[in-house]
């Protein structure tokens, strides 16, 4: 693994040096991009766009349009509007996780001590495991600033999960959401049934990237010539008026059926 930030955790007067590791990677099946007439693959170019001709990564610099001019920052620019937050992820303060909403979360990494910063990390992680807490703090990423909440994984490792701000998250006030009615209380009781019915310890492992695995035994019948066919599926029809009680009692018989068999 690449580590994509180097600087330090800061823990009351505690700096803990660490690197970040992205913790994902992509299951997603690597396609190409081809010309339709005669399946050449399709390149982009960094083109100037008064010239034409295309411009190298190494002489290209990034500008701030300002009065009709562009102010052009380097990597000192960058270091000096938060010098510290370069360096230092300093955690502010320490929170339950479960008051933070998973519509905060964006992208976790793992996080790694560097040399004589193993002992100060250990205990870290085991008091974050002791007291139940996370702590949350910001730092700069890629010329960019971000909250970062660091948790224990697996009782072994302290991972980043880098959290969007609260600016970030989009109103809802346009979308049509249902009216504050309750729901009828046999349809509610059943409802219940039904999500304890299918209630289970969470396990990550059951569900697979199943879509990529379908689409690649597509292109290996294409590639032996086969035909492929979609099977059609039905759509909820718009305006169509629900019977909830029915489908909820079938939905009930299904499961349970389900789990005898």
């Amino acid at each position: 693994m690449k580590a994509i930030w180097n600087g330090a955790i800061g823990f009351g007067l505690v700096n803990i040096p660490v690197k970040i590791y992205s913790a994902t990677e992509t299951t997603k099946l690597d396609l190409d991009m081809l010309d339709k007439s005669d399946f050449s693959n399709i390149r982009f170019k960094r083109v100037n766009e008064n010239t034409g001709k295309e411009v190298k990564w190494e002489n290209i610099v990034k500008g701030y349009l300002m009065d009709d001019k562009y102010i052009v920052l380097d990597e000192e620019d960058y270091e000096a509007a938060s010098p510290e937050k370069t360096k230092i992820l300093s955690i502010d303060q320490f929170v339950k996780e479960d008051e933070v909403d998973s519509v905060y979360f964006e992208t976790p990494y793992y996080l790694e001590p560097q040399k004589n910063g193993e002992s100060a990390y250990r205990l870290l992680l085991k008091a974050l495991e002791e007291t139940a807490m996370v702590g949350i703090g910001t730092f700069v990423l890629r010329d960019t600033e971000a909250i970062g909440m660091i948790r224990p994984y697996n009782d072994e490792i302290l991972v980043l999960n880098r959290l969007r701000f609260d600016q970030e998250i989009r109103d809802y006030a346009d979308l049509k959401i249902p009216a504050r009615k309750a729901p009828k209380p046999a349809e509610l009781k059943m409802a219940v049934s039904l999500i304890q019915q299918l209630s289970q310890e969470f396990d990550p492992t059951m569900y697979k990237d199943t879509y990529s695995d379908e689409l690649l035994k597509i292109i290996k019948q294409k590639a032996k010539g086969k035909n492929v066919k979609a099977r059609k599926t039905e759509t909820a029809k718009e305006g169509k008026v629900i019977d909830l009680m029915a489908q909820l009692k079938a939905s009930l018989n299904h499961s349970k059926s389900k789990s005898a068999s």
